[in-house]
């Protein structure tokens, strides 16, 4: 049986090594950012506009981070079958949800790269702001964006507790996403942060066998005296 056709050992595969590149492509889209690289309290007016294939590529690092983090969330959700589970449907939902948010999100350097280009960099930088503090933007994207970000801290602890990752995993993720855009001190210790809590995750899906992937929840015990623990004892 080929890998595509396996369903049990693709998802498997293809959650887990979601969960490993997801954060380098991350760590590498901020490295690639031109205004990131300025470091905090710099002026990064018409820097956007003076560095446009440093925009592309950084944005496209970052869309494609946000994108293929989901398989990774689809696969933790996956694996809370006995424990939590409702809490994990939860947590799970809002991080799917919530997180596909930022992936659009990435459009808008292209914007502030193109009007800083057309316009005077402090004009075109003020319309790019004024668009991203419309009341659409900020509810719509930005704040269901963070809101995904705690839900998926949440499922990683939902998945400790279910005994599929390490209790410590949810606390280096939230805080390696949140930091890592502060360069480069948070690139490095937030990057890594983010790479060791997801890739811990990611390495252990890898690892698991196909059944005990696939395996289901066990069965709740039925009474003897119950319809279907009759009907089990006929058989």
């Amino acid at each position: 049986m080929s890998a595509l056709s396996d369903p049990h050992r693709f998802r498997r595969q293809a959650a887990g090594l979601c969960l490993i590149v997801a954060p380098l492509l991350y760590v590498a889209g901020v490295v690639a950012d031109p205004a990131l690289r300025q470091g905090e309290g710099s002026d990064t007016v018409g820097v956007y506009g003076r560095y446009p294939d440093q925009v592309s590529v950084s944005a496209s690092l970052l869309h494609w981070s946000w994108v293929l983090l989901l398989p990774g969330v689809i696969g933790m959700i996956h694996l809370i079958r006995q424990r939590a589970v409702v809490f994990g449907h939860i947590a799970g939902g809002l991080a799917l949800l919530g997180i596909v948010n930022f992936s659009a999100l990435m459009l808008g350097d292209f914007f502030y790269s193109r009007l800083e280009r057309a316009l005077p960099a402090a004009q075109g930088a003020l319309l790019a702001d004024e668009a991203f503090a419309d009341l659409g933007a900020r509810y719509a994207f930005q704040i269901p964006g963070f809101i995904g970000l705690f839900g998926l801290f949440l499922l990683g602890l939902a998945l400790a507790y279910a005994g599929h990752a390490p209790w410590w995993a949810p606390f280096a993720m939230l805080p390696g996403i949140l930091g890592a855009p502060i360069f480069p001190i948070g690139t490095a210790v937030g990057g890594s942060l983010y790479l060791a809590g997801a890739g811990v995750i990611g390495l252990r899906m890898l690892r698991m066998s196909d059944e005990e992937w696939a395996r289901q929840a066990a069965a709740h015990p039925t009474s003897a005296g119950s319809p279907s623990g009759n009907l089990a004892n006929t058989r």
